[in-house]
């Protein structure tokens, strides 16, 4: 191991992490709202509309990400629409996630007693209202726990996004390899990274887990 080397090599993988964090962090968010609108359709029973996000959550979640990737990088040029690098990790990433975070937050919506969304509307909410104010707080306590680690798995998952050619963590890591064969030093400063990424996520959702257990209703 040359230290030498390793303070070489940390700039290349700093970089690398801010664009890292980035990508996850977009990811992240869409899946959130997609698989927000995706539970609610679901738990609505909207007609059409759950059809096609049953559908869309087996696709998504039985589909492995870096075949998406290379779907959205390498097929969809093929019928006109080029996506840049960047565009396609976070739009894998929401796909991917978008499916797993609407079971999750349906799990969270169908845990709360039904009696309470009927009577926020028998007091005058309309039901948009009703599922704002009294339905979600309680389904996002509930669901807290899928949904920070369904986080924490997406951001792992950033993991594969070198395969559509975008300098992230792991790319630098391998080209520096190919490039000089430092490979103890390259995997080194990788696992340090991704840790670096993935111990604040964890200790924070840990945090929030316990905030909104707390809160629940005094539970």
């Amino acid at each position: 191991m040359d230290v030498n080397t390793l303070l070489d090599y940390l700039p290349l993988f700093a970089q690398a992490a801010v664009l890292t964090i980035g990508i996850a962090a977009m990811g992240v968010a869409c899946s959130l709202v997609i698989g927000l609108l995706g539970a609610i359709y679901l738990y609505f029973r909207t007609p059409v509309l759950r059809q096609f996000f049953a559908v869309y959550i087996e696709v998504s979640r039985n589909t492995p990400l870096v075949v998406q990737l290379f779907f959205l990088y390498y097929a969809l040029p093929k019928l006109g629409l080029v996506l840049s690098s960047a565009v396609c990790a976070i739009t894998g990433l929401a796909f991917l996630g978008g499916g797993y975070m609407a079971e999750a937050w349906r799990s969270g919506l169908e845990a709360v007693p039904p009696l309470q969304f009927r009577s926020a509307l028998s007091l005058g909410f309309k039901p948009i209202a009703a599922l704002r104010h009294v339905a979600l707080p309680q389904a996002m306590a509930r669901a807290a726990p899928a949904l920070t680690a369904n986080t924490v798995f997406l951001i792992k998952e950033t993991s594969v996004v070198s395969v559509v050619a975008l300098p992230d963590l792991v790319f630098v890591a391998k080209d520096l390899i190919g490039a000089s064969y430092n490979t103890s030093e390259a995997l080194t400063l990788l696992v340090l990274f991704y840790l670096l990424i993935l111990l604040p996520v964890a200790l924070a959702a840990a945090a929030l887990e316990r905030k909104l257990r707390h809160g629940e209703f005094g539970t």
